[in-house]
């Protein structure tokens, strides 16, 4: 019965109050792409459009077409969205820039890499929709400009003065080892399986560190430790996430140690990061306890609970562990309290450290239509597939 509960209450959240949110108050019929500056109700409060929640929405439309049900009226939400996109998303080398006005005009250069990659996951996503090559040829040419600047993946836009202290971010090894994922349907067979290998060695190998049980946001080019504001910080959510990412690498493989090491990662860092006067997840922390160069460090955000609770269903099914269920039903009962508003749909995005609503957005620059449809749709099926895996047992 709790099974059937928790699977009802994120399907219809995701079906019944998050997707027709987006619906009803993102789109732009006069421009093209989507509204994300929405507040409470749903209002627009700023018309600037962020490239990589484009393509986030872009992407969650068609999944959603492609996973869920083939509605003629999401596949059109996510191709008024594509065609903004395909417009004016790119500059001339066919860089995805940061942001764009209403209109469609450049207001920030094409500085971070996530707009490349969450295009990349958007068009894959659409081509499995549509069948349409121009979408195969987006998502194939951006991944193949990401693995070339991976590297040095800000390029002219880089701040850091090169050669002083040289570091390497964990948000890129992490988020190719889902990218990959999203369109192997388009890519050779042998560069999916480098890429997914080399995504798992540079996490498990060089971020995670065995002797804490936990992964750093930020290593020496050689995987070693600086001990600095950036090297010693720690995102708890990031981490997280990742794990569930490595889960589905193992899953796919049927490599049962991945999902068991990966498992216990998700336990180690949520014990870490876990407020234990307020509840809820520590936005970023110091590994050495020092405080941290974040001031937003103790706030508690939307995508790092979801991300966890996708980690803890996941590790459950593949392990059968029961700290994992009994983590997410903790989890599930602080994210439910303090994410969900109980009056208007979707959800809010940033809480103080008591729990507290500090802003009553329902998105902006940086919470858009993706972590809280992705995670319910993850957190319904896999509450599926769990019970699916009980009923199995019982009947053997």
């Amino acid at each position: 019965m709790q099974l059937e509960k928790y699977t009802s209450l994120y399907k219809y959240t995701l079906l019944d109050n998050v997707i027709p949110f987006w619906l009803e108050h993102s789109a732009d019929t006069e421009f093209g792409g989507y509204f994300t500056c929405l507040d409470r109700v749903g209002d627009v409060f700023d018309t600037d459009k962020f490239v990589w929640l484009q393509c986030r929405q872009v992407w969650c439309f068609a999944m959603l077409y492609n996973k869920v049900e083939k509605k003629q009226q999401w596949l059109d939400f996510a191709l008024q969205g594509a065609a903004f996109l395909e417009k004016y998303g790119r500059d001339s080398s066919g860089n995805w820039y940061f942001s764009l006005n209403r209109e469609g005009a450049p207001l920030t250069q094409p500085h971070s890499i996530f707009s490349d990659c969450f295009a990349s996951m958007a068009f894959g996503q659409l081509y499995k929709a549509t069948n349409q090559p121009g979408h195969a040829k987006i998502a194939v040419d951006t991944f193949y400009s990401i693995l070339a600047k991976k590297d040095n993946s800000k390029g002219m836009y880089n701040k850091s003065f090169p050669g002083t202290r040289p570091l390497k971010g964990f948000a890129l090894p992490m988020i190719l080892c889902n990218l990959v994922l999203e369109i192997e349907h388009l890519l050779d067979a042998d560069l999916v399986e480098k890429t997914i290998q080399d995504g798992i060695d540079t996490i498990l190998g060089e971020f995670y560190r065995p002797d804490l049980g936990i992964i750093l946001e930020n290593v020496t080019p050689d995987g070693g430790f600086s001990d600095s504001f950036e090297g010693r910080l720690v995102n708890p959510g990031h981490g997280i996430e990742a794990m569930w990412f490595l889960m589905d690498l193992a899953e796919r493989s049927n490599d049962k140690d991945l999902a068991r090491k990966a498992m216990e990662i998700t336990l180690n860092m949520l014990e870490y990061s876990w407020d234990k006067k307020h509840g809820g997840i520590f936005y970023f922390m110091d590994v050495k306890g020092l405080p941290p160069q974040q001031l937003e460090w103790d706030q508690k955000l939307w995508w790092v609970h979801m991300e966890t609770l996708i980690s803890l269903l996941k590790g459950y099914l593949h392990t059968s562990d029961e700290r994992c269920w009994s983590w997410f039903e903790k989890v599930h009962a602080y994210t439910w309290q303090h994410f969900s508003d109980p009056k208007y749909a979707e959800w809010y995005g940033y809480l103080n450290r008591q729990g507290e609503v500090l802003l009553p957005l329902k998105g902006g620059k940086w919470k858009g239509c993706f972590h809280v449809p992705r995670g319910l749709y993850q957190c319904w099926k896999t509450l599926e597939a769990i019970a699916e895996k009980k009923s199995e047992v019982q009947y053997l």
